[in-house]
């Protein structure tokens, strides 16, 4: 029997897998874990973390089979910086909900020729997402860190790295490290421009393999196959087949992330262009700082269990009673691409429930997801089908009401595990040449079903980001000075 092994390192938990050549799951386990927040706009993790998890759930799943080979995913793109010996310096910062970086993406802008010029070399702007910005912070405030620095890290790359040996990335992760990466490979002019002295990786496609086990590890036998993979949401795609010309891929997580797949490299300043996760394939991607963050925020604060909550939502009915919400609890990446934003709850009376607030986080993230597909269509984008994936996916009412609120109706499929899932079948489409077509065929459709409450709501909705965003940029920094001790 052909097993393959996938392990995720997410946002707020490691996912890995055990599935047979038939695509069939056999087995899956979880560890959660928490991100640290040490200051305003910072979220890092320890990446001995990402090891040390994937260690434990290798054993547990896949002592005494096996298996063929290993797919690897992670949260990204994230900067885990080490020594040349693969030992981190720091913590890993991570993706676009850390927003330490302001300053460094207005300085490189102008360093670099502007805007319109990084957009037009790499396929996207210089924002919270960038890696390259956050590369340039390490630099100036931590030099004794960069002084050491001579590798970088993204969580799949540093598994493979530590189960290979090998000092691999994805060209999909590499195409997030702007302005360092060109379209093809690392820019010769401002990769080392931008990390002077660090030793970048060589650049495969995430279906390629990258080296094998080199010693018994954890049930895995030496000589293993091990695919390069990469970066979550990219693997969720894969997984549910969502990579061809006009499909839209939604992945409900932590944040929301969008990725279309389009026909050629397409331009905007609101959105990311990239190289997708085979070769040859372009993307035009967004993602939200916030979403299942939101909701699992209202069940820590109310301590309801999700359940109860979703029930409750569902009897409060669309528009929440009156509430509108911004969903900017950690910023907002694509299309505002403003780390400053904050969450915003308007029409709140003594009469609301938890309930109602929860509807309204609901409606909020289904209200950014179509400010973003517009996003997407203004700048090219066909969207054609769209695929539904991650946890947010269970309990139903999450995609109706984005179905309702963007008239677009979800294809969900057979498995909506996400990312490990598609890791593992990274591996074996590297290793047994496996369709996902016939690994995780469609099982049911969410049809939309229009209300014009929520065209009035959309409409409020882009009305209530500018009217606030004076306000919430003076709270931002506010918090900011009283983090560092200063007045209030």
């Amino acid at each position: 029997m052909t097993l393959f092994f996938g392990v995720d390192i997410g946002t707020s938990s490691s996912k890995g897998v055990l599935v047979d050549g038939s695509g069939t799951v056999l087995a899956s386990s979880v560890r959660e874990h928490r991100v640290a927040r040490p200051h305003p706009g910072h979220v890092e993790m320890d990446g001995e973390v990402w090891w040390a998890e994937f260690v434990s759930l290798a054993e547990e799943l896949t002592t005494g089979k096996e298996i063929t080979a290993v797919g690897v995913s992670g949260m990204g793109p994230c900067a885990l910086l080490t020594d040349a010996d693969g030992a981190p310096l720091r913590p890993a910062i991570l993706y676009g909900v850390d927003t330490r970086a302001s300053e460094e993406i207005s300085e490189l802008n102008e360093l670099l020729g502007g805007p319109a010029a990084i957009l037009e070399r790499c396929g996207s702007s210089l924002s919270s997402q960038a890696v390259g910005p956050k590369l340039r912070w390490v630099a100036r405030h931590e030099p004794q860190v960069w002084a050491g620095a001579r590798r970088l890290f993204m969580p799949a790359s540093w598994l493979l790295h530590r189960l290979t040996g090998e000092y691999t990335l994805d060209h999909h992760s590499a195409s997030q490290c702007t302005p360092m990466y060109d379209g093809t490979g690392w820019d010769p002019e401002w990769a080392p421009l931008v990390a002077p002295g660090l030793e970048l990786p060589r650049l495969r496609w995430s279906d390629e393999i990258a080296g094998t086990v080199r010693s018994n590890l954890a049930g895995i036998p030496a000589g293993t196959p091990v695919i390069t993979g990469s970066i979550d949401a990219w693997t969720e795609a894969v997984s549910v087949d969502a990579c061809n010309a006009g499909d839209l891929m939604l992945m409900y997580g932590t944040t929301m992330f969008l990725i279309a797949t389009v026909d050629r490299p397409l331009r905007t300043p609101s959105m990311w262009g990239t190289v997708g996760a085979y070769a040859g394939s372009h993307n035009l991607a967004g993602g939200m700082a916030t979403s299942g963050a939101i909701t699992s925020w209202l069940s820590d604060l109310t301590g309801a269990a999700f359940p109860a909550l979703l029930a409750e939502a569902e009897a409060s009915g669309p528009g929440a009673h009156g509430l509108l919400m911004l969903p900017y609890f950690a910023g907002e990446r694509t299309p505002v691409h403003d780390p400053d934003a904050r969450g915003i709850i308007a029409g709140l009376t003594l009469s609301h429930t938890r309930g109602d607030l929860y509807r309204a986080a609901l409606e909020a993230t289904a209200l950014g997801v179509r400010h973003n597909v517009e996003a997407l269509r203004a700048a090219g984008a066909e969207v054609s089908r769209v695929v539904a994936v991650g946890g947010g996916v269970q309990g139903g009412l999450w995609t109706r009401i984005v179905s309702d609120v963007t008239g677009l109706p979800q294809v969900i499929p057979t498995t909506t595990i996400g990312a490990s899932y598609g890791a593992a079948y990274l591996a074996a489409r590297a290793t047994t040449g496996a369709a996902i077509t016939d690994w995780n065929p469609p099982a049911t459709t969410v049809t939309p079903v229009p209300d014009p409450a929520y065209d009035e709501l959309y409409t409020l909705y882009l009305d209530l980001y500018p009217a606030t965003r004076e306000i919430s940029h003076a709270l931002a920094a506010r918090e900011r000075r009283l983090s560092t001790g200063g007045t209030r």
